[in-house]
């Protein structure tokens, strides 16, 4: 009786929205689950309602203002790019775009739309929406973080810094409305593996300025009953910190393949929460698991648990702007005194590997040659030099993280590994979603956790990061010898030269030590026997058109 609790409740506020009674329902039935030995994570039944856990609140439904992993899921289901991603394979499929054309020396893409691509309100998507996006995902105003992530068209860089005002200036031009030409500013053979990231998708203009200008944010158009999108589903309902609701949009272009009714997203951050309600029957896919549940769902329901190899890394930044970590020396000794390989061993325990550089090995046949040690001798060395031997005199050191149970008990563990080998009075500081991105974005931490998942298979994705414009960069930290070197590698077709000034620019960001790479993720979730059609893969990117629930489990 304990899954028909959360269903009736479930029902109720379908019909009433009263969110309460959900939210009542929803987590009387996790606390009521017996513990894992008894669980089915069977559903009571499977509807066509796919029920999402998803880390956290969203920051935004606009996909030009968001900057994480927990948004993109979301936006994935209700926006679509010129092209799609194969989730098996990882190569392009075509989205809007039915079909496309690249000149010979890779710098100019013909798009061809498709015909019955349609907004969620029925309106034809056109490649004048296209251009009209990346406009505004490129205007100054907007302040865009993922701004640089266009940088490969043509002129869209200075456009972007406002050294050029006229947008016909830039690669994306509409020769009519249904084919979209693109000239990029040098070749870029990932751009059509990019056209999945939110930052390429397209925006519907009648909507952005029925409620404000092009480049303002945080305006009212990205709520329930304003939403436009281009997606397999539209938004029907946002109630923040409870729920998004997602349904089929039946104005899809392919909306006749299209086997899921809606996906629910719930923005639970806490781990054991969300483990718990989905051994309720809640859930039919988490977002993550608590560390310490690992190894019995590996024991115990193999069926349910997947591990799967993750082209990302999990790092710690240091704000560069505060002291103590102004001064490299400081930043590299607190680099140095942690040890990846006991977190790797004996914390974390779902197969990740440490991280004794930044980019993940064989990142498209790249792989770091500079290492950072493990070495607590030189590391005090490195301290006592910057003038505080044993720690004295060195101010509290704080760490900040979003609120999550495994993000904790990593800061907790390199808490007492700066104290063993550091001396250092550490403490540790959580803050939900929105807060904790306000608060990197602003430089308002000292030392903050953080993480980098993939937008494409390239290891400049990673890098790009800490350029010093780039939006993502989130340090204060600047190097005008790392920057000329990725803007050589961009500009680089030569495959061994251009992964010798990647090198370069790996070492000058580990030696210099904005950040302290921690451990290479594997992508870790549970996931109902109803559901269907998921296909894990290195970026940990969810289909959702290809997802279907099945009554029996297999």
């Amino acid at each position: 009786m304990i899954l028909m609790i959360g269903c009736v409740a479930l029902q109720r506020e379908r019909a009433s929205h009263s969110r309460s009674a959900w939210r009542c329902g929803f987590f009387l039935a996790a606390a009521l689950a017996g513990y894992l030995g008894g669980c089915s994570a069977s559903l009571d039944p499977p509807g066509a309602i796919l029920r999402v856990g998803n880390g956290a609140e969203v920051q935004n439904l606009d996909p030009h203002l968001v900057s994480g992993v927990t948004e993109h899921r979301v936006l994935t289901a209700l926006f679509e790019g010129l092209a799609d991603m194969d989730a098996a394979t990882l190569q392009p499929v075509p989205g809007v775009a039915a079909s496309w054309e690249i000149s010979e020396d890779g710098l100019v893409y013909v798009f061809y739309l498709r015909r019955d691509a349609r907004w969620s309100n029925g309106d034809p998507v056109t490649a004048h929406d296209f251009v009209y996006s990346w406009r505004r995902m490129l205007s100054p105003a907007l302040a865009a973080e993922y701004a640089y992530l266009l940088y490969c068209l043509k002129n869209a860089r200075v456009f972007n810094e406002g050294r050029i005002a006229d947008f016909s200036e830039v690669g994306a031009k509409a020769l009519d409305d249904y084919t979209l030409e693109v000239t990029l500013e040098h070749p870029t053979p990932y751009f059509l593996g990019m056209q999945t990231h939110y930052a390429w998708f397209p925006v519907h203009r009648a909507t952005i300025e029925r409620f404000g200008r092009m480049d303002e944010r945080d305006t009212p158009w990205t709520r329930a009953g304003n939403h436009v999108g281009n997606g397999p589903f539209k938004l029907e309902a946002w109630w923040p910190n409870e729920m998004i609701r997602a349904m089929k949009n039946d104005y899809y272009w392919n909306a006749s393949a299209i086997r899921l009714d809606g996906i629910q997203f719930y923005p639970i951050d806490n781990q054991q929460t969300e483990e718990r309600s989905f051994r309720a029957g809640e859930l039919h896919l988490t977002s993550d698991i608590p560390i310490s549940k690992v190894e019995v769902y590996q024991r115990r329901h193999p069926e349910l648990i997947t591990i799967q190899p993750y082209c990302g890394v999990y790092y710690y930044r240091m704000n560069t702007t505060r002291p103590p970590f102004t001064d490299a020396r400081v930043r590299r000794a607190f680099s140095l005194a942690i040890d990846r390989e006991e977190l790797a061993k004996n914390v974390l325990k779902g197969g990740e590997q440490p991280a004794f550089h930044y980019t993940p090995p064989d990142t498209a046949g790249y792989t770091a040659e500079h290492r950072i040690a493990f070495d607590p001798a030189q590391a005090r060395a490195l301290l006592a030099e910057a003038g505080y031997p044993n720690s004295a005199g060195l101010p509290m050191v704080e760490i900040l993280y979003n609120t999550s149970e495994n993000h904790k008990r990593i800061a907790e563990a390199i808490q007492r590994m700066w104290k063993r080998h550091l001396n250092a009075d550490v403490r540790l500081i959580n803050q939900d979603w929105k807060v904790y991105l306000v608060s990197m974005n602003t430089l308002d931490y000292a030392v903050a956790r953080s993480g980098w998942i993939a937008d494409v298979l390239d290891p400049i994705n990673f890098l790009e990061c800490f350029l010093s414009e780039g939006g993502n960069n989130r340090t204060g930290w600047s190097s005008p010898a790392f920057d000329a070197l990725i803007h050589q590698a961009y500009r680089e077709a030569d495959t061994a030269r251009r992964a010798r000034l990647l090198q370069e620019a790996e070492r000058i960001l580990l030696d210099d030590a904005p950040i302290a790479p921690i451990y290479f993720y594997t992508w870790k979730f549970l996931k109902s026997p109803h559901l269907k059609g998921v296909q894990p893969n290195a970026l940990g990117y969810f289909r959702w058109a290809d997802m279907r629930l099945e009554e029996d489990a297999p």
